[in-house]
Formats: structure tokens, C-alpha cells, sequence
């Protein structure tokens, strides 16, 4: 999947928590993410708010999606409320390959 189909897909499933995301869906949305929050803050640090919040939903969609790939149910990114620990666990949840058969197909 290409950078511009993973913004894509993600924008087209807002708010679908259920499905799955492969692991260049979620990097290249978290990447997109990552550099136009970075890009709007040095331009307006509330415009980078702005955006943080409109993308939060299909982060958390994504990030949910990712994780039944590798077979976990979307409920562990509750990991990110715990400092460090918590995200590393998530970020090596998702950098694991995809799971077949999985629960959540």
C-alpha cells in the first residue's frame, strides 16, 4: 500500500474500528500524521491542535484495526495511558507481522 492510498483508506474508514489495517496502512497514516502535525505547528501551533484533534478518531481506527491484524483485540491501545511502558508495548504490537488465520478476518 502507497502513502497516498493508506491517507485514503483511512480518511474512507473514519470511524470503523472493525477490519483489519497491514502494517504500511498504519506507518504511513501514523507518518502522515506525524509530519503534518509537525509542518502546522511551525506554522500555527493552533492549527496543529486542530488537526491533532480531527485525526484523532482515525488514529485510534487505524491503530485498532492494526491491532487485530496481528490478532489483539483493539482495547490495547488503552496501553498508550501508561508512560513509556505502555508505548513501547503498543508500538511493538503494531510492528508485528499479521496473523493468519486471526479472530478478527
Amino acid at each position: 500500500m502507497t502513502f497516498g492510498e493508506s491517507i485514503s483508506t483511512c480518511f474512507s474508514k473514519y470511524a470503523t474500528f472493525d477490519g483489519r489495517a497491514t502494517r504500511s496502512e498504519y506507518w504511513w497514516f501514523a507518518l502522515f500524521t506525524f509530519l503534518a502535525s509537525v509542518i502546522l505547528g511551525m506554522i500555527s501551533e493552533t492549527a496543529s491542535g486542530v488537526f491533532s484533534l480531527a485525526v484523532l478518531l482515525p488514529s485510534l481506527a487505524v491503530g485498532a484495526r492494526r491491532l487485530h491484524d496481528t490478532d489483539r483485540s483493539g482495547w490495547f491501545l488503552l496501553l498508550w495511558l501508561l508512560p513509556l511502558v505502555g508505548w513501547i508495548i503498543v508500538l511493538f504490537f503494531a510492528a508485528q507481522e499479521s496473523k493468519e488465520p486471526n479472530r478478527f478476518s
